[in-house]
């Protein structure tokens, strides 16, 4: 599935091609890409008609377009505060294509827009990601930000400017679960998948069945640097791809996959210590971590 710097990767894309451009055609081919708009196909195409894109924004792995109508509110256009929200599921693509390129195979909703430029292709193999149209509410804490009441229990990521350092390792430190399992907790912090979560673990050189609550506040702030660190180093080349699933808007693979140092590694030497990268299951996935680099915690004693 993609993770935060996948969805990132397509964000700055979509915002190159998309932010400015008024949307002249909807074309929705198989209903399933939006089930979550619960009004229906014609009713998310019919708002969509004449709407503006103003801007490409992301919280986690959402993405959603803010839009604006060139008129007052109508069955023909979006109201003031709505947006266009997509989640790629595990193998959904949003591309930039020419409006005269052939249809990729499981093409599912396609965008034109009145310039007459490239256009906009959702894609999804498997469909368990979607678009709908939503309405923007207030960001639960300090910033004057608007998100999709889709996304509004989801977290802030460690790369938002007003994600909470304290805030976060107070919550996590208050944890008497693993450390991974809260890494992956998209109420505490979203964006981390289980891609990130292990090679930020090997980086700190902490084990992920490690316990929040026996962490301390130094720890934590390291932790959370080399999340930054890690999220910062696959954006920057583009995210991971592991196969043809995973591509940025023009069709193109990330290559991060050339630096990871524990995930999808099992056997192969740490690149800290040479000893042999461990891969364990964990919650219906599977963890990779170096037995020596970090250390399993100490069983914890019975309570009689």
């Amino acid at each position: 599935m993609p993770e935060l710097p996948e969805v990132e990767t397509v964000r700055a894309g979509l915002q190159r091609w998309l932010s400015g451009r008024t949307i002249a055609s909807v074309e929705i081919r198989h209903a399933r890409a939006v089930r979550r708009h619960l009004a229906g196909p014609q009713d998310l195409a019919a708002r969509l008609i004449g709407a503006r894109i103003e801007a490409v924004s992301r919280r986690g792995k959402y993405l959603w377009l803010p839009l604006s109508s060139p008129g007052p509110a109508s069955p023909a256009g979006p109201d003031r505060g709505e947006c266009l929200v997509a989640h790629l599921g595990m193998s959904g693509q949003l591309l930039v294509q020419p409006a005269d390129a052939p249809q990729e195979r499981h093409l599912h909703v396609r965008l034109g827009f009145a310039d007459g430029g490239r256009e906009l292709r959702f894609i999804d193999q498997r469909t368990f990601g979607g678009v709908l149209l939503d309405h923007l509410v207030p960001a639960s804490d300090r910033s004057d930000e608007s998100v999709p009441g889709q996304v509004a229990h989801i977290a802030r990521d460690p790369l938002d400017p007003y994600f909470d350092d304290v805030l976060f390792s107070v919550r996590l430190r208050r944890r008497d679960s693993a450390l991974k399992r809260a890494l992956l907790d998209q109420g505490l912090v979203s964006g981390i998948g289980n891609i990130y979560a292990d090679e930020s673990l090997w980086r700190a050189r902490l084990h992920g069945e490690r316990r929040g609550v026996t962490l301390r506040p130094t720890a934590v702030r390291d932790l959370l640097g080399h999340i930054r660190d890690v999220l910062a180093d696959a954006v920057a080349a583009g995210g991971t791809s592991f196969d043809a699933l995973y591509v940025n808007v023009n069709g193109q693979s990330g290559y991060f996959d050339r630096s990871l140092s524990a995930y999808g590694r099992a056997g192969e030497p740490c690149p800290r210590c040479g000893t042999p990268i461990r891969r364990v299951a964990f919650m219906n996935r599977s963890s990779s971590f170096c037995p020596c680099c970090q250390r399993p915690p100490r069983p914890r004693a019975r309570k009689e």
